[in-house]
């Protein structure tokens, strides 16, 4: 929802399209990466896309203390580098929201370290620890915090200007 959010709140001259089919992506398998041998047809389609994409926004809920493993899994097919790393120098800022009463630090600090390696370039700041994340949409999923909304502006708009800097270079 804090994604879908995000989405109906982007600044002019940027969009964010929601990708929904993580439950397609299968376990990582390094096994599969021999050469000659042909990725998963959901993980390819998942490469192309973020290799098109001028930078990410990745929300993360928090799970016992971390990430979900089905997001790392994602990351873990990202970052292969053959034929190209798709994740290298691209901007990517995260966030997060938890039904529970502390957010996702934790989650976004292990979150933040896996993207460190892979060479993504992560935004530093804002920062956006959804906590009790239930009480802040409304029926239609619309956030109704004015601060979240701010944030979730500011967080939009550093990563704009992150990726202008990508292309400036």
């Amino acid at each position: 929802m804090l994604l879908q959010a995000a989405a109906a709140l982007t600044p002019p001259g940027m969009g964010v399209t929601v990708y929904d089919r993580i439950d397609a992506i299968p376990l990582f398998n390094e096994e599969i990466e021999d050469p000659g041998a042909q990725r998963p047809v959901a993980v390819r389609e998942l490469r192309e896309r973020v290799r098109e994409a001028d930078g990410l926004l990745i929300s993360t809920p928090e799970y016992n203390q971390s990430l979900p493993g089905v997001l790392k899994n994602v990351l873990d097919w990202l970052s292969r580098p053959a034929p190209d790393e798709v994740l290298k120098d691209k901007p990517v800022a995260i966030m997060g929201a938890s039904s529970g009463r502390w957010g996702t630090r934790l989650a976004q600090a292990a979150l933040r370290q896996v993207l460190h390696a892979t060479e993504a370039i992560v935004i530093p700041q804002p920062a956006l620890y959804v906590r009790e994340a239930a009480q802040l949409f409304d029926e239609a999923g619309r956030v109704t915090d004015p601060s979240v909304q701010r944030t979730l502006d500011e967080i939009l708009r550093a990563l704009g200007a992150s990726i202008r800097m990508r292309y400036e270079r």
